[in-house]
């Protein structure tokens, strides 16, 4: 037996493709035209909770919000629909859910108002209402207005949180929850990467504790003090190494000057300075800028000084850089990192080198302070090569769990309950867990970017072109990241995948 529902009802609305999401039953606008119907489950006009959306719902996929608020509050982990609960309960805590189903300060009756309002302001507007019966209910309401403006107040509050532009940009489309232009996961630009929590500079790691290094007598130069270089630094400092740091943002330089780095003021005054130089920065382009560019590193690299290059790049790249400096007589590595954020602030990272062999041997105790193991792969571009390969596997593999958890999700099955399973069999990998449990918090707080896996597989599939070999599954899981980060995602975590997957 269909239940059958009243204007004023609280309920749990389903659209599909998309998990339950809270809602009201609600007098439709005259904007908001009713679809063609062909089944004979009634349908039903809902207002969702949280993005001031409306859409036609079929009373088939309807459910009494108090009857089964503890099931379906289970099957959503996002941001927004945590928003969405929150507004749904704080409708409930105020009382303004009416016995006879009528609600006198609908969402309908404040755009009523607000296009009153404009409709004074702009000269633009000239097109005359016609006065109908619920044309008097909604003035009727205006008047009452005064003895709701705490209601009002509230109701702007949740649609600001939301990142709404204006209720007026929203009620006319009777799109889902997760697919207005208010929601989490389709207005990326509204939506700030989760901050990062500072760095504890001159706290020493557990790893780092019981690694017992001897530090190099010489002086290391670091530029770039980003995700990853900043774990580096801190942990070349904290086992003892003379560090001198540079940064295009020099306020990042603070806090490592205040543990006991030095500080120059461009990368050749670094170079000058140190015996041997590292550098960490974005991607190949930067990469040849630090050692290009004005007061780069080429301008004061001199015989028996070495530099060690750590940015992802392309063999290519690592190749002229290597160029330059052994032209100029200094000393080139390349060591490419295999790790996260938290890899390289705990000091366990992986490091691949190529190049100088003199160069990797005098770097040992500060790979040691880096990582958990050092390999020498031969020459320049060999750990290039083998950093591509390797990211390769992590990209296509992320965008293969972010599609089964995307799959997952369309099924109906709780996303907690795949990951479960999933640690249970011999898929599960400290990786794949982490970043499966960062797609089920929705948060996707940054320990490798988005934009920098995007890049990994760019340059993993140029190196495909080179070589002719045919790279089907890394070429389909780049365009995935290429359009994440198009949606705003770039510098999120690249689970952040999921966003594409899913939508």
């Amino acid at each position: 037996m269909s239940e059958t529902y009243k204007v004023g009802d609280l309920v749990w609305a389903k659209m599909k493709g998309f998990s339950p999401w809270p809602g009201r039953v609600s007098n439709p606008s005259k904007d908001l035209k009713k679809p063609s119907h062909s089944k004979k489950s009634p349908i039903y006009c809902i207002f969702f909770f949280g993005t001031n959306n409306y859409g036609w719902i079929e009373e088939s996929n309807m459910k009494s919000y108090r009857e089964h608020k503890e099931t379906c509050m289970k099957l959503n982990k996002s941001a927004a629909f945590k928003d969405a609960i929150e507004a749904i309960e704080e409708f409930i805590a105020k009382g303004q859910v009416f016995e006879d189903g009528l609600d006198p300060d609908s969402l309908f009756d404040r755009l009523k108002e607000e296009s009153i309002v404009v409709e004074k302001k702009t000269p633009k507007i000239t097109k005359p209402r016609k006065e109908t019966p619920k044309a008097k209910r909604m003035d009727t309401s205006v008047e009452r207005r005064p003895a709701k403006k705490p209601r009002r107040e509230s109701s702007a509050s949740n649609s600001n949180r939301m990142g709404s532009p204006s209720p007026t940009l929203n009620h006319s489309s009777p799109s889902p929850p997760r697919k207005s232009t208010s929601t989490l996961l389709d207005r990326p630009a509204n939506i700030a990467r989760p901050v990062t929590p500072p760095l504890d500079v001159e706290t020493l790691s557990q790893t780092l504790k019981e690694k017992n290094i001897l530090p190099s007598n010489l002086k290391f130069g670091f530029l770039g003090l980003g995700i990853m270089g900043s774990g580096i630094v801190k942990n070349l400092i904290n086992s003892g190494h003379s560090v001198i740091v540079w940064n295009r943002t020099q306020e990042k330089c603070q806090d490592f000057v205040k543990a006991g780095a030095e500080q120059g003021l461009t990368p050749s005054d670094v170079v000058l300075a140190a015996d041997i130089t590292f550098s960490c920065v974005a991607d190949p382009q930067a990469a040849k800028d630090m050692v290009f560019g004005n007061c780069g590193v080429l301008t004061e690299i001199s015989p028996e000084k070495g530099y060690v290059e750590m940015t992802g790049i392309d063999a290519e790249t690592s190749q002229d850089i290597a160029e330059a400096i052994n032209t100029k007589g200094g000393r080139y590595l390349e060591a490419q990192v295999q790790g996260s954020k938290t890899h390289a602030q705990e000091g366990t990272l992986v490091i691949l080198a190529a190049g100088d062999r003199s160069l990797f041997d005098e770097c040992q105790s500060c790979f040691e302070a880096m990582g958990k193991n050092s390999f020498y792969l031969g020459e320049v571009g060999n750990a290039s090569k083998m950093n591509l390969v390797l990211q390769l596997m992590a990209g296509v593999t992320l965008a293969g769990l972010a599609e089964s958890m995307a799959l997952a999700d369309r099924a109906g099955l709780q996303q907690k309950d795949v990951l479960e399973v999933l640690e249970l069999t011999s898929l599960a990998c400290p990786a794949i867990l982490d970043k499966g449990r960062a797609i089920i918090e929705g948060g996707f707080p940054t320990q490798l970017p988005l934009q920098h896996m995007q890049k990994d597989l760019r340059l993993s599939l140029g190196m495909s072109d080179q070589l002719e070999q045919p790279l089907p599954l890394a070429a389909a899981a780049n365009e995935v990241y290429k359009h994440a980060k198009r949606l705003g995602y770039g510098e999120h975590d690249a689970s952040a995948v999921y966003i594409r997957a899913r939508f």
